[in-house]
């Protein structure tokens, strides 16, 4: 059976856990991460020796980095949510590279420090500079969904609807001076919510 190892309070194990409830698929799901079980130890780093969730066993094939699992899943299952078509392919992929190369730097400083208290005293200088490259890529995916009906890409509900509904998410659920009201990534992000399979890693305690 497919073994998903990682915590769910991690956004790259989410992405892959909310992906295979969407595919349908069985696993078992391993917590791995800390406080829980550090990724550090030798027995997992032989499997990601980067130390860091998630990662998969499928009949003893091991894969980490969350959007390569993302695209062997759906290629394995021949599930849509990774279209065939190569134009709509690649739209999907150009998402969930924007998230990991443009979106997720954005909020390295702020997300922590908000969310967990680390570091314990922030820089309000450093937080600042954090809301302000955050709001900005933002900005770049309000005027996006703005122009769609819902969907990230291709008119439709895929891998990338998962990755930038996580990052919706996180937008929604961290507060800071001066946050602007984005109405389409609101609309969005209430849309997400709304399927079946998104609610446990949507919530209050999965920020």
């Amino acid at each position: 059976m497919l073994r998903i190892l990682g915590r769910i309070t991690s956004i790259n194990a989410r992405k892959v856990l909310w992906a295979a409830d969407e595919m349908g698929l069985a696993y078992e799901h391993e917590v791995w991460g800390r406080p829980h079980r550090d990724p550090k130890v030798p027995e997992f780093l032989k499997m990601n020796p980067n130390g860091l969730v998630p990662v998969i066993i499928d009949d003893g094939f091991v894969l980490w980095e969350s959007n390569a699992i993302l695209r062997y899943l759906a290629d394995k299952t021949g599930s849509d949510l990774l279209p065939a078509d190569a134009r709509e392919r690649a739209v999907v992929d150009q998402w969930l590279t924007w998230m990991v190369s443009e979106l997720n730097p954005s909020w390295a400083y702020i997300v922590p420090a908000k969310l967990r208290g680390d570091p314990p005293n922030p820089d309000p200088d450093r937080l600042a500079e954090a809301a302000a490259k955050w709001t900005k890529a933002m900005g770049i995916l309000e005027g996006h969904l703005a122009r769609t009906n819902g969907h990230v890409a291709n008119g439709r509900f895929s891998l990338a609807d998962i990755a930038i509904g996580l990052a919706a998410h996180r937008w929604e659920s961290v507060a800071f001076e001066d946050k602007p009201d984005l109405v389409a990534v609101g609309a969005y992000y209430d849309g997400m919510r709304s399927r079946p399979a998104a609610a446990k890693y949507l919530s209050a305690a999965t920020p």
